[in-house]
């Protein structure tokens, strides 16, 4: 995982932010490596847990002059940071679901020192499903084919 990336996931764990890392890192972590160009993270949407993802960015080093609190509260905000392959996706909205109904599925893996929450199996499918876009359901013939 690029350094960029662990520092991130670091920075959140330590902010207590509620994050499920999604896209292909989370189709790797239920087995189906593939290339990726960025790390997608999905928060969730409240007005705590967004004061504590702009404490964590701003630990992180991130710029935050043009995102608020509020952006990362609302639905369908996506905040980035960098360029491909070193880019991070910031989302506090995916197709198909919400937040609270993917949390309590979530599947812990460990990255060095740090615990990190990922979207589980069918809440995966779910959003990818519902995206409906051949890359994702790509992914999603490659996890089915896993079984």
């Amino acid at each position: 995982m690029n350094p960029d990336f662990t520092d991130l996931l670091r920075a959140f764990a330590a902010a207590d932010v509620r994050f499920l890392v999604v896209g292909a890192y989370a189709l790797s972590v239920h087995g189906r490596p593939r290339a990726t160009g960025d790390l997608d993270v999905w928060i969730e949407p409240t007005s705590a847990n967004a004061a504590r993802v702009v404490s964590a960015l701003t630990e992180f080093g991130a710029p935050v002059a043009d995102i608020t609190e509020a952006d990362l509260a609302s639905a369908g905000v996506t905040y980035q940071i960098g360029v491909p392959p070193g880019r991070i996706d910031i989302l506090t909205e995916l197709t198909g679901l919400t937040f609270s109904d993917a949390w309590p599925d979530r599947v812990r893996r460990r990255f060095g020192d740090i615990d990190v929450d990922f979207i589980g199996r069918e809440a995966f499918i779910r959003n990818k499903r519902a995206t409906g876009r051949t890359k994702d359901l790509a992914d999603i013939e490659a996890l089915e084919g896993a079984d």
